[in-house]
């Protein structure tokens, strides 16, 4: 793929859909007894998730697993729509997509796992995180700098709006709304 081919792509996205396990965290899941469990989560995707609100882009996420911990952590960031607890992730993608209006070409996928493979190969713009399986490599453009559990969101994110020309704005935005806070 050209820069250019990259670039008309990136344009095009309105909505950023990403998996958890392997992106929001390093994939690890911590179990206690009476099945307690606890995920790493990075600070840095709060960033990432308040880019994406400043920017309006909506952001989904979708897993194949259920777990609390990332109920908690969705309400933590304000992510409205989580779905978890189906291994076919194109069921509430296509939700998403009738939600917000948009076709396949207009959303960002991020995914790491053989699962992921159905909805990236749907979308413009499929990326995945260093350490994913060859076939999810295979049909992603973008393979980020970071790793799973440590801020993927925000550098995706950062990554999307510099490509659309927009980062600087929501940078200032989101300046702006820090300073009003004090």
């Amino acid at each position: 793929m050209t820069e250019q081919e990259l670039a008309a792509r990136v344009r095009r996205v309105k909505a950023v859909f990403s998996d958890v396990d392997g992106i929001l965290t390093d994939g690890s899941i911590y179990v206690g007894p009476d099945n307690y469990e606890l995920k790493r989560f990075s600070v840095q995707d709060g960033v990432g998730a308040a880019l994406a609100r400043l920017a309006k882009i909506p952001l989904v996420l979708i897993s194949g697993r259920h777990s609390e911990a990332t109920t908690s952590r969705a309400r933590q960031l304000r992510i409205e729509d989580v779905h978890q607890g189906s291994l076919n992730k194109l069921e509430p993608f296509g939700k998403m997509l009738a939600k917000y209006d948009l076709a396949p070409e207009e959303v960002l996928f991020i995914g790491d796992g053989w699962i992921d493979v159905p909805v990236m190969e749907k979308v413009g713009v499929p990326v995945t995180v260093p350490g994913a399986p060859q076939a999810v490599l295979d049909v992603a453009i973008h393979v980020t700098q970071t790793r799973g559990g440590d801020g993927v969101i925000r550098e995706v994110l950062e990554w999307l709006l510099e490509h659309q020309g927009r980062l600087e704005e929501v940078l200032a935005d989101m300046r702006r709304n820090i300073y009003k806070a004090d």
